[in-house]
């Protein structure tokens, strides 16, 4: 099959970085291409998350839109053989739309299930760009991502069971991410010798009124960290500051592999001490967009077209359980920086907890605090 077989709409778009068709992205099969959205109400009563992925070597782009409220988690999902076209966004009833690069971005979902929306995020401030993430195991890559990352407001409308439920003045958060990462079947041959899986991460996107606190850390089971960041963003002029020796300290619930409470402190390029402290609220459970999701999982081949839904009730949600370890917490924030008065926000606290991590007291594969 000649190049000339996979030339797509992306071509006629100046974006090329090598001598090949659009379709092409490098040879790894694990090459992705990722949206993110989440948003919550004031009160963290209402939270929904959005994320399509596309995955140009298997072909495939899945999509899903989760709802939290009222005890009830209730997702969508579509997935789709994309034939090499990445640049149409939309997996059956869900779609991407960006309106203004960097700044606005459309979220729609057409009725299933009983369950549709239509929203927009617009950027607080420019979006940032994290550190690259880049881990190895032995000689092969398991990661090699670049993510940027905005805090947003939104504006439009969500529907549930008829119920329409207003999107606008909700905060959140939306990230962009593209590289090399486990998706779609497991590796059938491990390198060799095995290694047990090890993989501890915290990502803590907070905002507050005119600034905005991003911090994350990825740490081995040492609880050494191989890339962790904390950047402070003033909304009004997009102002960065890179926070200097950020560290978290983190109390699991017992039972658990979630935080009860964590503190991120860190101090300003002139010294000045800077403090968020988060207080974990509501769990929404990342299956519920793919993560990890046994049947719905990021890259699966379901066919030429896949549309469909799950209802989790959370109270029935077994915190211990492999399948819900990748989580984020809906939290209460407040920030101190120097002797300035303590200000209030909200935002989440992402967690996954696979394997050991001696600072948290974790030895076994998924045993629990």
């Amino acid at each position: 099959m000649g190049a000339w077989a996979v030339l797509t709409a992306g071509d006629d778009y100046p974006l090329h970085q090598r001598s090949e068709p659009i379709a092409f992205a490098g040879t790894d099969r694990n090459f992705y291409d990722r949206y993110f959205f989440n948003g919550q109400s004031h009160d963290g009563r209402l939270f929904f998350a959005a994320a399509l992925g596309v995955y140009p070597h298997l072909n495939i782009m899945d999509a899903a839109f989760s709802v939290l409220a009222n005890g009830t988690q209730r997702s969508v999902f579509a997935s789709r053989v994309m034939h090499h076209e990445r640049m149409a966004t939309s997996v059956g009833p869900i779609a991407v739309e960006v309106l203004e690069p960097l700044r606005r971005l459309r979220v729609r979902v057409e009725m299933t299930d009983a369950l549709a929306a239509d929203v927009i995020a617009t950027g607080l401030h420019p979006p940032i760009e994290e550190p690259r993430f880049v881990r190895r195991i032995g000689a092969r890559t398991l990661m090699d991502v670049t993510r940027m990352t905005q805090n947003v407001r939104w504006e439009g409308s969500l529907s549930l069971d008829g119920m329409v439920l207003e999107a606008s003045g909700l905060l959140g958060t939306r990230d962009r991410s593209w590289g090399v990462r486990p998706i779609g079947a497991a590796d059938p041959q491990p390198p060799a010798p095995p290694a047990p899986p090890q993989f501890f991460w915290l990502w803590a996107p907070l905002v507050f009124d005119g600034l905005s606190v991003f911090a994350h850390t990825n740490e081995d089971a040492e609880g050494r960290p191989w890339n962790r960041s904390a950047v402070l963003v003033e909304h009004a002029t997009g102002l960065e500051t890179p926070l200097c020796d950020p560290r978290f300290a983190l109390a699991l619930a017992p039972g658990t592999r979630r935080a009860a409470a964590c503190t991120l402190s860190a101090t300003l390029p002139d010294g000045t001490a800077l403090e968020a402290t988060v207080v974990p609220e509501t769990w929404f459970q990342m299956t519920g967009l793919g993560y990890g999701h046994p049947t719905r999982g990021h890259g699966f081949n379901l066919g030429e077209l896949s549309v469909g839904s799950e209802r989790v009730e959370t109270a029935s949600v077994d915190p211990a359980a492999p399948v819900n370890a990748h989580v984020q917490a809906l939290v209460s924030a407040e920030l101190r920086v120097g002797r300035r008065p303590p200000v209030a926000g909200r935002g989440v606290l992402e967690q996954l907890m696979i394997g050991p991590h001696r600072p948290t007291g974790l030895v076994g594969l998924f045993d629990v605090a």
